[in-house]
């Protein structure tokens, strides 16, 4: 965010969940292995039914406490077993958060044994209200007792941490048995508190403790106090840890240390080549002599080129093409943009003609035609540039300028008097990429009531939110039913258990993994495991990223919708858009609350302090914190209606405006004018504002078609279709 008149800032432009029902071809296809089912959590139709089962509880968490209690207590006592069970676990967690102990151990009174899935998380709920009621011996006993009838269960972890402050044998034990667990984290902090210099504690937190706010220093300290005692599985955790908080320096040192694989032996390189600590050529060079076959020496190839001199660049890069043919699109391409660099135009068209004669199917190829689409268009040639676009979208579907290039067949269409077949082309843009930014301006064209850049903030789209959660598609029993109850601490402590392959997680893992963080509010990382899932890249993870992407909870993941309330509170006081506000909140901060940018931007709309400060002064706000969202979207929704006010409520300059600042847009318009304003979106100089603008479009695109329901009916008649592409 800018002030009028502030030079331009980078800030960050960020990297909670409400999902649906999904059925057993997301399950199975991405859990092959999945437990048995139970009478609680099964496979196809009876995860649908125990879904469907827990929507009416999952809508009372939006109740106050004493409404809720009367939902649960109706359905607790209306005799069906695994309704009623659910709904007295859930009134027990609510009476403790609520210290009436006594009524919960009422509820939770023989509840272990009807409610087998969760037995151990009953046992800990009433050993913590034997404690609040002052039974201390009756709690002692409980604690036990879990011990005793569940020693290998991950909740048994809480049992030992609580016994451990007696007697330090059960910490030990908690730091044998459950390691990842985070209450054996906090077991490994207290003992670091009392002696710092504790190898073992170290230990246990460079492999488990990734979520801690400071990490890094727990690793700094390990590295600068026992690298002699640290063995090649120690060096891999913390290069892991390093590489996980974008260290990369640091983790290059370290994967240097650790067992020697492919891929330790590449991220060694690029570790170093990102961090600019030098030695990556070397690291590059031996990934490729020590792993000649492997993947990673083919992009080891790659990363080579960019960082040694032309002559020797070319060498690395036809040794790319030769050995390893899913780089070698890639390779032609930097080929030839090193060729034109020394000065041999001949071979440089001979490389890109062989790129789209051999590779044409690559994704290099693809960003290949759009250059000379884009050539072709700035230079008026709106036929050629047709004539090298659409390729893109036959032989390049799922390359990232697919979409665009669809798009843009249809807008040249359109100029070229060709109206059917630039009908047909933005229906095909809505089918084939409906959660493109070029989708929402296909939608657009069209004449869908979806806003354009000059009408968007004055439309109020319903929003109808999902109710029940899709199963998730791997972990225990009782991790899928902590999640569907909305028990998302207790789920995602399970999970840092039953989580053990962090470094190296299927498909299913990563999406299960994000999910989970989601629920704990930590929609930064969470969203970001999502996403990432596009970057697999052996054909089997590809096929079931695929599958994932059909299923609605994939997409509820991507777009969550928190702080939906002072949302729609103070957008409605500015006359905002709701959903383009929560658009701008998702790109600034991934709805992170207390996220603070390099620059100091804070809070949720990333709000700096003097722009905050300033627009306290107008408003006549004497007491705030950005940190606090209903804070932080007061003041940022007031300087988002102030940048539209600025452009006569034209919301692509106003959220160009609200990255760049208001100078550097209006240079841009008294240089260029505004003319089309698809063209000015693409001509803006700024890569980082270019991006963002589409960015936040392409958000707000995604919150329509997901919660509106007029827009996401539309999008489904469209899917039915056949629309085509030539």
């Amino acid at each position: 965010m800018q002030k009028r008149g502030r030079k331009q800032v980078y800030r960050l432009a960020g990297a909670g969940l409400v999902v649906l029902v999904v059925g057993s071809v997301f399950v199975k296809a991405l859990s092959p292995r999945q437990p048995e089912a139970t009478q609680f959590v099964g496979s196809g139709a009876e995860l649908q039914a125990a879904a469907v089962q827990i929507q009416d509880i999952n809508v009372l968490k939006s109740l106050s406490p004493a409404k809720r209690t009367e939902k649960l207590t109706a359905i607790a006592n209306a005799k069906k077993p695994i309704e009623s069970s659910r709904a007295r676990y859930l009134l027990a967690t609510d009476l403790l958060q609520q210290g009436q102990a006594k009524k919960a151990l009422d509820q939770l009174n023989g509840l272990d044994i009807d409610y087998p899935v969760l037995a151990t998380y009953v046992l800990v709920k009433q050993a913590q209200a034997f404690e609040k009621t002052g039974e201390t011996a009756k709690s002692q006993s409980t604690w036990q007792e879990l011990l005793k009838r569940y020693p290998k269960d991950p909740v048994a972890a809480e049992a030992l941490f609580t016994l451990g402050k007696a007697n330090p044998q059960y910490w030990d034990q908690a730091i044998a048995q459950f390691p990842a667990h985070p209450r054996t984290i906090e077991i490994a902090q207290q003992r670091l508190q009392k002696n710092p210099n504790q190898l073992d504690s170290l230990r246990v937190i460079a492999r488990h403790g990734l979520y801690l706010e400071k990490y890094p220093a727990y690793l700094d300290r390990l590295v600068e106090k026992y690298s002699s005692q640290l063995t090649p599985a120690d060096w891999d955790a913390i290069a892991f840890g390093y590489w996980e908080k974008q260290q990369y320096g640091k983790a290059g040192t370290a994967y240097a240390k650790a067992p020697l694989t492919a891929r330790n032996a590449y991220r060694t390189g690029r570790g170093l080549q990102l961090g600019e600590t030098g030695g990556a050529t070397d690291a590059y060079i031996r990934t490729v002599n020590t792993f000649s076959t492997a993947p990673e020496a083919g992009l080891a190839l790659i990363r080579l080129s960019k960082i040694v001199q032309p002559e020797l660049a070319i060498a690395y890069l036809d040794q790319a093409i030769n050995r390893f043919p899913d780089r070698a699109g890639e390779a032609l391409l930097q080929k030839s943009k090193l060729l034109d660099e020394l000065n041999s135009k001949e071979s440089a068209a001979q490389t890109r003609q062989y790129l789209l004669s051999r590779h044409g199917k690559s994704d290099a190829a693809a960003e290949l035609r759009w250059q000379l689409a884009a050539e072709q268009a700035k230079a008026g040639d709106t036929q050629s540039a047709w004539k090298w676009a659409a390729p893109i979208v036959t032989q390049n579907p799922d390359s990232e300028f697919a979409p665009e290039a669809a798009f843009w067949v249809g807008k040249w269409a359109t100029q070229l008097g060709k109206s059917k077949e630039a009908k047909e082309t933005f229906e095909f843009v809505l089918k084939k990429y409906p959660q493109s930014y070029y989708a929402w301006r296909s939608a657009d064209l069209l004449g869908w009531n979806v806003g354009d850049f000059s009408s968007v903030r004055d439309l109020k789209p319903a929003v109808a939110r999902p109710t029940a959660r899709p199963p998730l598609p791997v972990g225990s029993d009782a991790l899928r039913e902590l999640y569907q109850l909305g028990q998302d601490q207790d789920a995602w402590k399970r999970w840092q258990v039953e989580f053990q392959t962090a470094a190296t997680p299927t498909v299913a893992e990563q999406f299960t993994d994000g999910v989970i963080r989601l629920g704990i509010g930590d929609h930064l990382d969470g969203i970001f495991m999502v996403s990432h899932l596009s970057q697999r890249e052996t054909a089997e993870e590809l096929q079931q990223y695929k599958v994932l992407k059909q299923q609605m909870g994939y997409w509820y993941a991507l777009y969550p919708f928190p702080y939906l309330e002072p949302i729609e509170a103070w957008s409605q006081e500015r006359q905002l858009n709701p959903l383009l506000v929560t658009a701008l909140i998702r790109q600034e901060s991934r709805f992170m609350p207390n996220i603070t940018s390099s620059a100091g931007a804070k809070g949720l709309m990333q709000v700096m302090p003097d722009t905050g400060a300033w627009i306290a002064k107008q408003i006549k706000l004497k007491e705030y914190q950005l940190a606090e969202p209903d804070d932080n979207i007061k003041l940022g929704t007031w300087y988002l209606d102030y940048t539209h006010d600025e452009y006569a409520n034209n919301s692509m300059l106003a959220v160009a405006s609200y990255n760049a600042g208001p100078g550097a847009v209006g240079s841009w318009i008294a240089k260029k004018g505004l003319g089309d304003p698809d063209q000015f979106v693409e001509s803006i100089p700024y890569d980082e504002t270019r991006g963002y603008v589409k960015s936040v479009f392409e958000n707000y695109w995604n919150y329509l078609r997901l919660y509106n329901p007029e827009i996401a009916q539309k999008l489904a008649q469209v899917s039915k279709a056949q629309p085509k592409i030539e």
